[in-house]
């Protein structure tokens, strides 16, 4: 063998055997506010620059403190190759973490903490959920059937269980309703024609529009993590125009509150719109036993309210519902037409991002004031967000 080709494979060889098999990646709480199971989201192109020829499917998120593997997950917002990855962690104040994306195969299956699908078998339902939570919206075949609107309905949970196909299964084929609470939760919220525990409608000629049931879904993401998915609308009868809407809808493991990036479409520049929370006193029941907080410079507002299950009128303990809207774009409150409004400006084209959750007093929130105090806190943390290195 030649001396000096021997060199040069001695050289390659090397080279190849330097090739980085990590990313290193360091989360900082830089605020006051601690962040307790925060998803961190990463777009893959800075995952990819640095390690070119990595298979998502074999890729692991470690703590470089433990050596603890996290669950984490390839997002891809419905197309076929990765957008971002996505992971949680738990930061007290001004405190950091360092983690290692690795090429190498995770060794535990993950947990999966959300879920959501299209539900054809009970009249075009959308119902998705995650650990904390479920949520369901009325599609098209609905609306010949029933009291219509592009609502968001709300079923309480006191299980991290992932419930929805059990619960339509239940009450489809075994004859357990779920407005009745067997032991994992129960749906008490009543939805009716109004935007219920979050919708969103244009707000034009100082009244709220509340459209009909989605035309169209999409499913985005599916778990473990996240579960995202999309609705459009072209029937939003707004004075004597028609306008189309879009949203895409995610909901993170852990969480009460789902993410709502929406746009609207039709004969107008900029409008105002309203994300609403329906008060009970729309139906004329439930007077004098709910409670409300809005802020207006942390943009959001919390209701409370009694809860009772439509099937034999039985006591379903307390509910909770909120919207927020962050980056100081809320700029007025009202109580009008059955529902409390969160009203922002929108801009034509302009893809609008607020937030509508909800909770239960036998999950997680004995009190109202404690509801209220976890909704103040997500919107601090949403004005305090962490901040993420890639090194």
């Amino acid at each position: 063998m030649n001396f000096k080709n021997s060199i040069i494979i001695l050289s390659v060889s090397l080279l190849a055997s330097c090739k980085p098999n990590h990313v290193a990646i360091e989360v900082s709480n830089t605020s006051n506010v601690v962040h307790e199971k925060t998803t961190v989201e990463i777009i893959w192109a800075d995952i990819a620059s640095k390690l070119p020829s990595i298979d998502p499917s074999k890729l692991s998120v470690i703590d470089a403190k433990t050596g603890n593997e996290l669950t984490h997950q390839i997002i891809y917002h419905g197309s076929q190759t990765p957008q971002a990855l996505i992971f949680q962690v738990t930061l007290a104040a001004n405190e950091s973490a360092n983690l290692l994306v690795k090429e190498i195969a995770p060794k535990h299956e993950p947990v999966y903490k959300t879920f959501g699908r299209y539900v054809p078998e009970r009249l075009d339902d959308f119902a998705w959920e995650n650990d904390r939570v479920a949520f369901r919206m009325s599609g098209p075949a609905l609306a010949g059937t029933s009291p219509t609107s592009n609502g968001v309905d709300i079923w309480m949970k006191k299980t991290e269980k992932l419930i929805v196909d059990q619960f339509y299964d239940d009450e489809l084929n075994n004859n357990k309703p779920y407005y009745v609470d067997h032991g994992e939760g129960l749906d008490c919220y009543r939805l009716g024609s109004t935007l219920g525990a979050g919708g969103i409608s244009p707000f034009v000629n100082d009244s709220l529009w509340i459209g009909k049931n989605w035309i169209t879904q999409k499913v985005l993401d599916n778990g473990p993590l996240r579960v995202a998915f999309m609705l459009t609308y072209n029937n939003l009868t707004v004075g004597n125009e028609t306008y189309s809407k879009e949203i895409v809808i995610s909901l993170d493991a852990g969480s009460q509150f789902n993410k709502g990036v929406v746009s609207f479409d039709g004969a107008f520049n900029d409008i105002m719109v309203a994300a609403a929370i329906r008060h009970p006193e729309i139906f004329g029941t439930f007077a004098g036993t709910t409670d409300y907080r809005e802020n207006l410079n942390a943009g959001y507002i919390a209701l409370s309210e009694t809860a009772t299950s439509s099937v034999n009128a039985v006591p379903a303990g307390r509910t909770y519902v909120a919207t927020v809207i962050p980056d100081g774009k809320m700029t007025e409150f009202r109580y009008q037409q059955g529902h409390l409004l969160s009203i922002a400006p929108y801009k034509k084209g302009e893809k609008f991002t607020y937030y509508f959750g909800g909770g239960w007093n036998q999950w997680g929130f004995p009190t109202d004031e404690a509801w209220f105090n976890y909704v103040a806190g997500f919107a601090e943390k949403l004005k305090n967000p962490l901040k993420v290195t890639v090194k």
